[in-house]
């Protein structure tokens, strides 16, 4: 198998604290971001806030809805934060720098794709699935972000 990369970056206009602590914040700020479609819901299993979070959320991914189950660490606190799919393995990276005013943000997702004709096409459906995903949730995560 191979491993697909995946990201979207913004400049979002709140300072970068601002906008870590809506990531971060599954009980509320983080389910506002998420883009619906394609996310159906979003459940806190465990935690809500940063590190030691385990979530369970539900998308309409190609007509079916599926569901995850993910871990939250933060390696870099303040900078970092990752979910990491139980299941899958996949693991997506939610980055939060310095910019001017302002934050950039870049949302990154690694996954293990099929090699061949059909892990050719599941690249190209899944690059643009989670690109556009990702676009709408960093425009949510603006909106949001200008709110607080």
């Amino acid at each position: 198998m191979a491993t697909l990369h995946v990201s979207a970056s913004r400049v979002i206009n709140a300072a970068p604290e601002t906008v870590y602590g809506i990531i971060a914040d599954y009980n509320d700020s983080h389910q506002r971001i998420l883009p619906k479609p394609p996310f159906v819901s979003l459940h806190v299993v465990t935690g809500g806030v940063g590190a030691g979070t385990i979530i369970q959320f539900e998308m309409r991914v190609m007509g079916r809805t599926r569901r995850f189950q993910a871990v939250i660490t933060e390696p870099e606190p303040g900078r970092v934060l990752v979910e990491t799919d139980r299941d899958a393995g996949s693991v997506t990276t939610f980055t939060v720098d310095p910019h001017g005013n302002g934050s950039h943000v870049t949302i990154a997702t690694e996954v293990a794709v099929r090699d061949g004709l059909f892990g050719t096409i599941e690249r190209r459906l899944t690059t643009r699935f989670l690109q556009s995903t990702y676009e709408k949730e960093l425009d949510q995560l603006a909106r949001v972000a200008g709110n607080k």
